[in-house]
């Protein structure tokens, strides 16, 4: 029997007896008594926390939203909500646990699985600006030049980003556009002869650089002043570099001496879109192959501005099995046919769940084999922890996002009452296992005498750990069917609260928790003075 039952029962033999004062007093002392239990409930505190700006983990979570302004407030407000409801009536109870007490990490609670969201994807730009498609009230057909395809763009990544929580990713973006930059030059070549220009050529290509270059940087000022619903900029990512034509070449020129430029009257550079540009031998890799000039343009927009990040188109292939830019920061996809077909575009990350290595090594006391033992345990958690996110998205209907699932982002055109989940299964989509602190696990198992760095026997334990995990998600994909896959987590938030976590219950451990933070997934430890050849090679 609930509490407000019995309070029910107690009124209402109250207001059918004589005692009409005594019922009015037992009613608004139910009433103080539910309003003061209340303010002393977690959510009312997370919410007082976010109005009075106190809580700062939670203001300061996420670099890319400004948690001071009405707009993302109003978003941090409803996953606070979210997150309660979801721990209180969705998750099991083991799962929601084990988050809470940092042996897990249930990322993006805010968001998933209150909503029916995944994480991160790549957009299907080409088939929905080939085929045309409905955004709120307009029908976008097929651009006509180059500056109205960056609009639309523009347009779609806004919309995207509003019905998802990660990145947003547009693959090989100068090899989509390429065509919307041929219309362009055969517009302007078609003034030249109709104004009988002497050069209409050389007029047509001067105006086509010119739009070119004007179309991309209107995208990026579009895209670093957008706010998506969730609050914040969207994180999206631009892959190119492998186009041959003139025209992606003009795209990738325009993409680099933008972002040299920089943003505004200051020239700030631009923190968004990301850019990754690919690197492939006969194209751009040596001074003999055709691209070697965007290549060297790429080096120097690199120099000045971080980005962009490069990508070895052999090395992505050997690892994943074909090209492709990552979702967001580093999340690939594998390999995925359709009528013998490699497809990439419109697929997507159904979300991470990360595990807290250097806890269990803690716990396992210098034993390796009661780490393992203690792993599998965790990883059966995990799993369960990641089946969640799947069993969501079951009979969920497209209506919910029709720019995802009935107009073409997602690579399918889906009726409103359509079922999404077929289109998740079969390693169509990832789903992804995470973990932390590879370099504080193994101290806390075999001690700091020697750093892994320099001790061939330690890093071969760091790979082994790595490989178990790797062979586990495997097993899971092969049972199920769906893309389980393990991630290298990217969080310096996460890092930080497993370590504050584990310093609470277990203290300060020389090596483990004594820095204040874990290191990220298989990282070097960053106090570690070494070249940034040597990190890479290390990290390889």
């Amino acid at each position: 029997v609930h509490i407000h039952e019995i309070q029910d029962l107690v009124e209402n033999e109250l207001m059918q007896g004589s005692y009409k004062a005594l019922a009015r007093s037992y009613i608004e002392y139910r009433h103080d008594r539910d309003i003061a239990r209340e303010k002393q409930s977690a959510l009312t505190r997370e919410i007082e926390g976010l109005i009075e700006e106190s809580n700062l983990d939670l203001i300061n979570e996420n670099a890319n939203k400004d948690g001071k302004v009405i707009p993302t407030q109003r978003d941090l407000l409803a996953g606070i909500v979210a997150k309660h409801y979801a721990k209180t009536h969705i998750l099991p109870r083991d799962v929601v646990q084990a988050h809470e007490v940092g042996d897990i990490h249930y990322h993006d609670l805010d968001y998933a699985p209150f909503f029916p969201m995944f994480n991160c994807m790549l957009i299907d730009l080409q088939g929905m600006l080939t085929h045309g498609f409905k955004m709120g009230n307009a029908e976008i057909d097929t651009p006509k030049s180059i500056s109205t395809a960056t609009a639309v763009t523009a347009q779609i990544i806004a919309q995207v980003a509003s019905h998802i929580y990660g990145g947003t990713t547009i693959n090989r973006i100068d090899e989509v556009l390429e065509p919307y930059v041929i219309t362009s030059y055969e517009k302007h070549l078609e003034i030249a002869k109709e104004w009988n220009i002497a050069e209409p050529k050389a007029f047509a290509n001067a105006r086509t650089e010119k739009e070119c270059y004007d179309a991309f940087q209107s995208l990026e000022y579009e895209v670093n002043t957008l706010h998506t619903a969730n609050g914040q900029t969207p994180f999206v990512t631009f892959g190119f570099g492998l186009g041959i034509s003139w025209a992606s070449r003009l795209i990738q020129k325009s993409i680099l001496k933008n972002r040299i430029a920089g943003l505004g009257k200051n020239r700030k550079t631009a923190v968004f879109p990301k850019l990754v540009f690919g690197i492939k031998d006969g194209l751009n890799h040596k001074p003999e192959d055709p691209n070697y000039d965007i290549k060297q343009l790429a080096l120097e927009c690199a120099s000045k501005r971080m980005y962009p990040d490069i990508l070895n188109y052999d090395k992505v292939v050997e690892v994943t099995g074909s090209f492709k830019t990552p979702m967001g920061c580093r999340s690939f996809l594998g390999t995925y046919e359709e009528n013998g077909e490699l497809i990439h575009e419109g697929r997507n990350n159904l979300g991470v769940v990360s595990l807290n290595l250097p806890r269990i090594a803690i716990r396992a006391k210098g034993s390796e084999e009661k780490f393992y033992e203690l792993l599998n345990e965790r990883l059966c958690l995990a799993r369960k922890a990641l089946e969640t996110r799947i069993s969501r998205l079951e009979n969920v209907k497209a209506r919910v996002a029709p720019i995802l699932y009935m107009e073409g982002a997602c690579g399918v055109r889906l009726k409103a009452d359509d079922s999404i989940a077929e289109i998740f299964k079969y390693g169509r989509a990832s789903i992804s296992l995470g973990y932390i602190g590879v370099h504080e696990t193994i101290n806390a198992l075999f001690g700091t005498e020697a750093h892994v760095y320099d001790d061939e026997v330690m890093r071969k334990k760091a790979v082994d750990i790595i490989k178990h995990l790797k062979d586990t998600v495997n097993g899971w994909a092969e049972e199920t069917g769906y893309g389980f896959s393990l991630y290298a987590t990217p969080s310096e938030n996460l890092c930080s609260r497993f370590c504050r976590i584990d310093a609470k219950e277990f203290g300060v451990i020389k090596g483990v928790t004594d820095k204040g933070y874990y290191t990220n997934s298989f990282h070097l430890d960053v106090e570690k003075k070494v070249n940034p050849y040597d990190k890479i090679d290390f990290e390889m």
